[in-house]
């Protein structure tokens, strides 16, 4: 056991190292003056648009968490969870491992409202599994829609198209699933229900509008330098995005961008794929560090306050 978790740890390690250096000899063939005249050269309304695809993209992500509470038997007022999945999510993504360090903070903000460290942990599991459906839904209709999506990765059109059709078969397997299976599932240690039918239609539909919002982020960016369809950009995003989460580097730092860059050579300038960490990851993050300042306060008097309440005596 201690061997396989050394050797999957060497692994995360080893793949961190090679997408830095790859960012790294990226970066390095610019000096830091041509990196900031390049961000600079993005057109103001392309960065404002940049910029409200990413909002929506975190309203989106607002709706993990409340769909996961409904989930999770445990419906919390929309405030709430909109409250904890930015505050998580905005520190999360840049934090790396999101699962456990929104996870974290999650629990902070949820166990005060009465969740329990399993409630938490179902309302964690379905937003993974809402990105997993995201990202494999985007990327089928991406091969499906656009035979250029198909040379973005290197495969004949026919190839793509059969790999979208696989992509949305299982999606579709999916959902039949949710539909006629109601009983506790066991998966090795790991045992779980699977959504009813109207949430995990529901999860499906919001996690590929929460994909198809960040990719419109990215190509905004990447149009101020080049012409590019927004299914290609789709595509890589969505194979970027799947090759961050599986080496767990901090932020997908290094990975999003050497993906994209390798995916997208023509399009994915430096200055683009900066500009990009800028707006969806960095931007959000002072505002999720200043709600949770400000959370801690208020939430923890309020905490503070109902336990003095409850350990007056009764007359």
């Amino acid at each position: 056991m201690l061997g396989r978790k050394a050797g999957l740890n060497f692994l995360v390690a080893t793949a961190a190292a090679f997408f830095c250096w790859l960012l790294y000899r990226n970066i390095s063939r610019y000096s830091p003056a041509e990196v900031v005249a390049s961000i600079g050269a993005i057109p103001l309304d392309h960065l404002v648009l940049s910029i409200v695809f990413a909002a929506a993209s975190y309203g989106c992500l607002t709706g993990f968490d409340a769909f996961g509470l409904i989930y999770a038997g445990k419906p919390l007022a929309y405030r709430k969870a909109a409250l904890t999945s930015f505050v998580s999510l905005s520190i999360g993504h840049n934090i790396g491992l999101s699962a456990l360090s929104s996870g974290a903070i999650r629990y902070r903000f949820y166990s005060r409202w009465g969740l329990t460290a399993e409630d938490v942990t179902k309302v964690v599991l379905f937003s993974g599994l809402t990105v997993a459906v995201g990202l494999l839904s985007l990327c089928g209709w991406a091969m499906l829609l656009s035979s250029s999506s198909a040379a973005v990765i290197g495969l004949e059109q026919r190839a793509a198209f059969l790999v979208g059709m696989v992509f949305l078969a299982a999606l579709a397997l999916y959902l039949i699933l949710c539909w006629r299976i109601r009983r506790l599932l066991t998966v090795r240690k790991w045992k779980f229900n699977l959504p009813p039918l109207r949430l995990a239609v529901a999860q499906l539909a919001l996690g590929t509008i929460n994909f198809a919002c960040i990719a419109a982020s990215l190509q905004q960016l990447l149009l101020a330098y080049q012409d590019v369809h927004y299914w290609e950009v789709s595509a890589a995003y969505a194979i970027a995005n799947a090759t961050a989460i599986a080496t767990h580097v901090p932020g997908g730092l290094g990975v999003l961008e050497a993906t994209t860059q390798f995916l997208l050579p023509q399009a994915a300038t430096i200055g683009a794929v900066i500009a990009f960490r800028c707006v969806y990851f960095l931007l959000p993050l002072p505002l999720g560090l200043l709600l949770l300042a400000i959370s801690e306060r208020v939430l923890g008097r309020d905490t503070a306050k109902a336990k003095s309440a409850s350990a007056q005596p009764h007359p």
